[in-house]
């Protein structure tokens, strides 16, 4: 069973109709200027994990905090309860059943991984190919490739409304999709940078990787 941690890296909509040229740069505009605009966010978040066999591997639901530059806090809430803080130095995983945390330096762990897409400011044809993937559910879409090859992933696709970034799916090289929708949002909040320090309750295993 893939773990949240290994999930959030691992972000299925195939789409079916093709976006017109105009309607494609429209998409891809609102991608950048959501990604130029937004400094904070805030979402409630379903995530669910689907293997080859397109059967559910994961069912997750939770809240989701973000601000620039490099923090983030991913609070599982079901099917258990685990969180993910990143203070911008260092990544905290939190297993709350098992009393365990694991504490990892941020750059040797998320290098150009997907939440890197909204946690840090950077030009996506730096890492990535970006093209049209059609409409679907309402939501425009676009396929990030990335350049390199040496990545868990081989393409993201971002889902658009006509505001934000609705939706996240990656596929990764075993086959397995991660699919995670944002409902809630609210962007552009004040987050205080306490939301993303962590400090391990007493009895709690460390283990420093």
């Amino acid at each position: 069973m893939p773990t949240p941690m290994r999930a959030l890296f691992a972000l299925m909509l195939t789409a079916c109709l093709s976006l017109s040229p105009v309607l494609a740069d429209d998409a891809r505009a609102r991608l950048d200027h959501f990604f130029q605009e937004m400094t904070s966010f805030e979402a409630v978040f379903e995530q669910m994990v689907i293997n080859e066999r397109d059967e559910v591997l994961q069912h997750a639901q939770g809240k989701v905090y973000l601000k620039r530059p490099g923090q983030f806090r991913w609070d599982y809430q079901t099917p258990y309860n685990q969180q993910i803080v990143a203070d911008g130095q260092y990544l905290w995983t939190y297993d709350e059943d098992l009393a365990q945390a694991t504490v990892q330096e941020m750059d040797a762990v998320l290098g150009r991984t997907p939440i890197m897409l909204l946690s840090e400011p950077r030009a996506l044809e730096n890492d990535f190919k970006v093209a049209s993937e059609g409409t679907h559910q309402g939501l425009s879409w676009l396929a990030l490739t990335p350049h390199s090859g040496d990545t868990d992933f081989q393409r993201i696709l971002i889902g658009l409304d006509e505001r934000t970034v609705r939706m996240m799916v990656l596929y990764d090289q075993f086959g397995q999709q991660t699919r995670i929708r944002f409902e809630d949002m609210r962007l552009n909040p004040r987050i205080p940078d306490a939301r993303f320090r962590f400090e391990p309750p007493a009895g709690v295993d460390v283990m420093r990787n």
